[in-house]
C-alpha cells in the first residue's frame, strides 16, 4: 500500500516527494500542483509598483516614472478619453521566460490543465477584491476556434468562480503586432452583450498578460460607459 500520495508537477511533470511525519500521516494533505523547482521560477511581483498598471518601477529608470506611475501610465492618465477608466491592474507575476512558455503551452498548445498552476494565487487576489463581476476578456471566433477555449474564461472555471461573459470581440486582428499609438486609436474592439445590466457593478476584468494595458482600457471604457462604478483587472503575468 502507498501510504503517502504522489504528486505530479503539472508543468514538468516530476514526482514532488510528500511531506514524511507524523502531521503527514494524520492530516489530510493538500494536493501539490507544482514542485519546488518549477515554483521557484515562478516571479512573484513585489516591491515599489505603478500604482495603476502595478510595473515594478526597479525595471526601469527614474526617469521614465511619473510620481507614483510609470510614465506609460501618466500618458493614458493625462488622455481625457482614457483618464480613470482603469483603476487598477493586478498582477501575479512577471512574464520572465519561464512563464511565457507556460502561458504558450496552456493558450496556444492546448494544455488546460495548466490553468490549475494558477488558481490558488488567482482566488487569494479575487477574495481581496471581492467584485460583484469576474469578465474575461473575450476572444474572437476564429482564436476561440483556433485553441478551443478561452484561457480567462479557463481560469476563472477553475478557481471555482463564476465568469461573466458579458462582451464579445468586434475586431479579430492582433493588437500584438501594433504600435502603441496603433493601440489607441483603434476603434472599440468590444461590443458589450445586450440586455446586460452592469449599473453601479464592482467589474474585474481577467486576462492573461498585460502589456501595454490597451485591451483592458478599451473593456474599461465600454464597461464604464454602460454604468460599472469600478473597474479594476487581474492577470497573471506583467
Amino acid at each position: 500500500m502507498n501510504l503517502f500520495q504522489q504528486d505530479h508537477c503539472l508543468i514538468c511533470n516530476t514526482i514532488i516527494q510528500p511531506a514524511i511525519g507524523w502531521r503527514a500521516i494524520f492530516s489530510v494533505e493538500k494536493e501539490h500542483l507544482l514542485c519546488p523547482a518549477c515554483e521557484g521560477k515562478l516571479e512573484k511581483i513585489d516591491g515599489e509598483t505603478c500604482q495603476i498598471c502595478c510595473r515594478p518601477f526597479r525595471q526601469f529608470n527614474e526617469e521614465f516614472r511619473k510620481g507614483d506611475l510609470c510614465n506609460d501610465c501618466f500618458r493614458w492618465e493625462e488622455d481625457p478619453e482614457w483618464h480613470g477608466l482603469l483603476e487598477k491592474n493586478h498582477s501575479l507575476f512577471l512574464y520572465n521566460e519561464f512563464l511565457k512558455e507556460v502561458i504558450a503551452k496552456y493558450k496556444f498548445r492546448g494544455d488546460y490543465i495548466l490553468a490549475k498552476v494558477f488558481t490558488e494565487f488567482f482566488k487569494e487576489e479575487i477574495t481581496k477584491r471581492n467584485p460583484d463581476l469576474l469578465v474575461p476578456i473575450p476572444l474572437s471566433q476564429e482564436r476561440l476556434y483556433e485553441r478551443g477555449f478561452n484561457q480567462a474564461v479557463g481560469i476563472i472555471n477553475e478557481s471555482r468562480f463564476f465568469p461573466s461573459e458579458i462582451l464579445t470581440r468586434i475586431h479579430s486582428e492582433k493588437q500584438s503586432k501594433k504600435s502603441r499609438s496603433e493601440r489607441i486609436h483603434l476603434p472599440q474592439v468590444f461590443k458589450l452583450i445586450t440586455e446586460t445590466n452592469i449599473q453601479g457593478k464592482r467589474v474585474v476584468l481577467i486576462d492573461d498578460v498585460y502589456t501595454t494595458g490597451s485591451t483592458l482600457r478599451h473593456a474599461a471604457k465600454l464597461l464604464k460607459a454602460a454604468g460599472a462604478v469600478s473597474i479594476q483587472s487581474l492577470t497573471l503575468a506583467r
